[in-house]
């Protein structure tokens, strides 16, 4: 390598890392600090049970964290033992490393094993990943059976979730649903009358699952799960249950326990976003969200009705919702390529393209 190619070579990693400083440093310190909530706990016991595949949902000796496995053989989950009127559901995940396009890791509320026509749910949802290439993720809702209207918003996380734990979070109220990374909250959604049904409102159990999705998980099912990389591992601890326990079928007015958690829950400081929070959210979304149904005017040309129309976040999206995409000017060679030189260029273009 000549003088010139060591000095561009230098430039160009000092750049790197002072763009990576720059990232790091203006970052809130939410996200900064990789801060999760100091809640108490429960061992997996307490709150848990397998949801199917037993043989493939490892539980540690001392009860504290699980590990859900999939294999050629099957995926598996687990579900929490009672349902919930309302709460705050949480619990640190580690994501399987290496190759996963296809893999699903899901962290969720639903009543769907009950009420099979006019099910709600709140979702977290891994989408796999691409060797080399960063996870992504979705959260969605559906109340009273909306399947037809989803609600999804499609992310990238400012870290790799396959090295260390993070905190995944779902608050549910009466008046409002927010999802949490750590303390950064990334979603709201403020309940209002013209939502109706569609709102999330009866009681739902917690399931984590992991599974094979390679028909649409990874690029719209450009890339399935390849069990050559088997198994996949995605790590649970720190479980969080806090809500009240009701049977999902009974149709009664609430106890005065069950007002006094709703209460309690919404004192938490989870339940309320402030200024921090606010802005920690907003640095979220506009680094990181890269589709959102709110600004998708070619699936809803009227938003639905929870949507807050924000000009910061509007802006970078399409009317398919997705982002824009701005072409960058490629400056021209000084020297012109060989054949073989352009034939390299192209493919290392296509590669860098998948």
């Amino acid at each position: 390598m000549d003088r010139l190619g060591s000095v561009v070579i230098r430039i160009s990693l000092s750049l790197l890392l002072s763009l990576f400083f720059f990232a790091i440093t203006s970052a809130p310190a939410a996200a900064r600090s990789a801060a999760s909530f100091n809640l108490p706990t429960i061992s997996f016991d307490e709150g848990y049970a397998p949801l199917f595949a037993d043989f493939n949902v490892h539980r540690s000796d001392d009860g504290s964290s699980a590990n859900l496995v999939l294999n050629r053989h099957a995926g598996s989950g687990f579900i929490s033992s009672k349902y919930y009127d309302y709460g705050f559901f949480s619990a640190k995940i580690k994501l399987p490393g290496n190759h996963t396009a296809g893999v699903v890791v899901a962290f969720y509320t639903s009543n769907g094993d009950v009420l099979e026509k006019n099910h709600d749910e709140l979702d977290i949802e891994f989408l796999g990943n691409i060797k080399g290439k960063p996870w992504r993720f979705q959260t969605n809702l559906y109340g009273n059976g909306s399947t037809s209207r989803g609600r999804e918003e499609r992310y990238k996380l400012w870290f790799d979730p396959t090295k260390d734990f993070h905190q995944y979070s779902i608050l549910w109220t009466p008046k409002k649903i927010i999802f949490y990374v750590d303390k950064v909250p990334i979603r709201e959604v403020v309940r209002n009358e013209a939502m109706g049904g569609d709102y999330p409102s009866k009681p739902m159990s917690l399931y984590a699952t992991i599974w094979d999705a390679s028909s649409w998980a990874t690029s719209g099912g450009r890339y399935g799960v390849q069990y050559e990389y088997e198994p996949f591992v995605s790590e649970f601890t720190d479980f969080v249950l806090e809500g009240c326990p009701v049977d999902p079928l009974e149709q009664l007015p609430d106890s005065l326990d069950c007002l006094e958690k709703k209460a309690a829950l919404e004192a938490m400081e989870y339940s309320e976003i402030r200024q921090d929070g606010r802005q920690a959210m907003k640095w979220f979304r506009e680094r990181y969200m890269y589709y959102s149904y709110c600004y998708d005017t070619l699936r809803y040309p009227v938003p639905p009705p929870e949507c807050v129309v924000i000009p910061s976040e509007q802006v970078r999206f399409k009317d398919s919702g997705r982002l824009k995409f701005e072409a960058i000017p490629r400056r021209q060679p000084r020297r012109k390529r060989s054949r073989g030189r352009r034939q390299a260029a192209k493919v290392a273009a296509r590669q860098a393209d998948i």
